[in-house]
Formats: structure tokens, sequence, C-alpha cells
């Protein structure tokens, strides 16, 4: 057998073995190799059986919380209950504007305001002689304004902060010249009127937590040339019922126009469990404090606060006095 012979019979016999031949094409790259049906490819399993790398599922329910519009709204809380605005009270600007701070050594200020607090408190809780129906609201008010009723209620709202047994919520009910907000740093656009006037406004949207534990705003909101009208109205009157109800624990206090110059406060007295009217010492005539007094002598309960008094040492207090 010679030599090609020889060849011949050598390539015959790799054939017959499946050993490729230079004459036959190359097998195709791994990357170019279709799988067969039902095969899966290892890489995607091991892609899916990994925790940490595998996508979560539509039913995943850790998809489902973040994608959830409840969850994504600030205002809702997680147990679906709509939830108020947290805003930061300028606590600096408050001390230089001779507001309560909380935290602060002890001052007189303070203590003029716990004198001033006890006897409503006592009143709240009925340990006094008077229990007037709705005696958590408290209105402040004037016969005139810059006696400084803004003032008082603020730092009285900020006391009663101060107390182990009570919650405060300020209304910033003079809608005409509302400024008791901006005292504290605070902006805010939709509030009471909103409340009355809008259906759809419900009280968490218009509440303002503050950094102030137990103490919660509520703005006087957009100004209306009905707020008289408003402020009259069953829907007033039921959030009033409202307040005055679901928190036992809540003192309301309202920062309300000066009796004399205004009508939105002789419609206001009318829910109130008491009222505290604001005297500026040694300027406000007295004709107009006795008018001031006759426009609430029906409430069952008038307090009244002197304003500004300077004492025998010329120092600057509150002086209080019950007419």
């Amino acid at each position: 057998m010679n030599t090609i012979e020889q060849a011949a019979k050598r390539l015959e016999q790799l054939r017959r073995a499946g050993v490729p031949l230079l004459q036959e094409e190359p097998a195709a790259p791994p990357s170019e190799i279709a799988p067969s049906p039902g095969a899966e490819d290892s890489s995607a399993v091991a892609a899916d059986t990994d925790p940490q790398r595998a996508a979560p599922t539509q039913a995943d329910p850790a998809t489902q919380v973040a994608t959830s519009p409840a969850a994504a709204a600030p205002e809702t809380s997680s147990q679906g209950e709509r939830r108020s605005r947290e805003v930061t009270l300028d606590l600096l600007r408050m001390q230089r504007a001779g507001l309560l701070v909380p935290g602060q050594p002890r001052s007189q200020l303070e203590e003029e305001f716990r004198i001033i607090k006890r006897p409503l408190l006592e009143n709240v809780r009925h340990e006094g002689p008077m229990r007037p129906n709705r005696a958590n609201l408290i209105m402040v008010t004037s016969a005139v304004a810059g006696e400084g009723k803004t003032q008082t209620s603020l730092n009285l709202a900020i006391s009663i902060a101060m107390e182990l047994d009570h919650t405060v919520l300020l209304v910033e009910a003079d809608v005409l010249r509302p400024s008791a907000l901006a005292r504290v740093g605070v902006q805010a656009s939709h509030g009471l009127l909103d409340l009355l006037e809008t259906p759809q406004t419900q009280l968490p949207d218009v509440l303002l937590r503050t950094n102030i534990p137990k103490l919660t705003l509520l703005p006087a909101g957009t100004a209306s040339s009905r707020s008289t009208e408003l402020l009259a109205s069953d829907a007033m009157d039921n959030l009033l019922s409202e307040l005055a109800s679901k928190y036992p624990d809540r003192i309301i206090i309202f920062d309300t126009p000066p009796l004399l110059s205004t009508t939105e406060s002789r419609v206001l007295a009318s829910h109130m469990g008491q009222v505290v009217l604001v005297t500026e010492a040694n300027n406000t005539p007295v004709s107009l404090v006795k008018q001031a007094y006759a426009t609430v002598e029906n409430h069952p309960v008038v307090l009244g606060l002197l304003n500004k008094y300077r004492g025998p040492k010329g120092s600057t207090a509150y002086g209080y006095y019950a007419p």
C-alpha cells in the first residue's frame, strides 16, 4: 500500500471516529448556539436565585409599598391617616421679640404667665367655681388694636404647652390682620377660612405641627370678604365642637380681632368657653374698656389682663386681675 492509500485510509478512520477535519466548517462559537426548546440559561437561573440580585416580582410587597401613592405622600401616615405638616419656629426670633421659649432660664415673664394660665386651666378641669361649656376654647381679644392681644395669645399658648397634662392649638382667628405666625417665623397660605369655605379641605391639611412639643398652629387662611359670615356659620360651630371634644387634653387658644373694631370677635365670643380681654395699661381710655366689656357681658367667663403695666420699680410686667 503506497503512501497515498495509507493517508486516505487514515482520514476515513478519523472521519468515522468523529474527529473534525480541516475541510469541514468549524463549530459555531458558544454565543451563537441557540438553546434548545425548554432549556434554561445557567447564568439567568443563577441571577434569579440570588437573593441580593433577584428582581422583585409584581407581587413583591416591597415593590408595592415603594410605588404606592399613600406611602409616597408625606401627609399620610402608615395607618392611612392624614397627617399635618411640620414647621420649625424661629426660636431666636421669638426670644428677641419677647416671646416665651421653652428650655430658657426661669424668667419673670414665665412666672407671670404661670399666674395668668392657672384660673383658665382650673376652669377647664372644672376645679373652680365657674364650669363653662367648652371651657377649653379660650378667646384672647382686646378693646382696640395695639394692646398686645397677639403677643399674649402666643405666650399663653407656649406657657400652656409647657404643662405636663395639656397640649395646645393656637388658632390665628384674627382673619383680617393675622400676625401670630409671622412673629414666630412661619408662613402658610391655607387655614381656618379655607376649612369653612371649602368642604374638601380637612383639618390635617391646614394644621401645622411645630418644633415646640405639644404646640400646634392653625393659620388664618385665605382672606375672604365673607369672613364674618363664615365665622358665624354652622361649619364654624361644627369645627369648634370637633376641636373642643376630639382631644380632652387639648386647650385651643384663639387670637381674635379687637372687640370694638370688627364684628368677628363678637361672633366668636358666643362660641367660646372663656374670654381673656387684654387692656394696655395707662393707654387705653377707660370708656373704650367699658365698651369692650359690655360687648361680652353676657359671656359666663371673662378674665381681664392688664398688659404693659409698670410697677413701682419701673419694670415692664404683665399684671393680671379678674373683673
